[in-house]
């Protein structure tokens, strides 16, 4: 699988998935939720409505994932994924690692090409970025290196939201 970093706006990326760095609410909320959900248009919260009233009435759990349409947005689908809010005493690594990890399951379910990370749990939910890479970066990719090789899944870019995010990933990414 090709991994790539870019500085960019996840919502304008021409690929099959982007991933939501959503709250378990699943109903917008601040950051990269609140701009997937703006940039989608209503449609996106009247699926989630639907998936908390059928699916997950006690909202997303974390490290788990779930699959909407991208309805306004390049994307074909989204993929919402809790990560763990340190804030609230979720510093277990593995939970990011599954929010990574559930999210490259489901894009191959889906049969995506390409895929497009946000820093899951960095920023408000008080993760190090530092960390957050490294966990991205290892689980994308030994996701890849491991994956059936059947999967259609050919490209995960991480998108960042600045230059020294960019050469934190690309550090870990590129071993420098």
């Amino acid at each position: 699988m090709r991994i790539s970093v870019e500085v960019a706006d996840i919502t304008t990326l021409d690929v099959d998935v982007i991933v939501n760095a959503a709250n378990s609410s699943l109903l917008g909320g601040s950051g990269v939720d609140g701009a997937i959900h703006r940039a989608a248009g209503p449609g996106l919260l009247e699926e989630c409505r639907h998936i908390r009233s059928t699916q997950l009435p006690d909202g997303l759990p974390t490290g788990q994932a779930v699959a909407t349409a991208g309805y306004d947005l390049p994307a074909s689908w989204v993929i919402h994924t809790v990560g763990p809010n340190r804030h609230a005493g979720q510093d277990d690594p593995y939970l990011l690692e599954s929010a990574f990890r559930n999210s490259l399951d489901l894009a191959a379910q889906i049969g995506a090409h390409t895929i497009a990370f946000p820093a899951i749990s960095a920023g408000a939910y008080g993760w190090d970025m530092e960390e957050v890479a490294r966990i991205a970066v290892d689980t994308v990719r030994s996701w890849g290196d491991s994956s059936d090789s059947c999967t259609t899944l050919m490209s995960a870019i991480f998108a960042v939201t600045s230059d020294e995010v960019r050469a934190i990933f690309e550090g870990e990414l590129y071993g420098l």
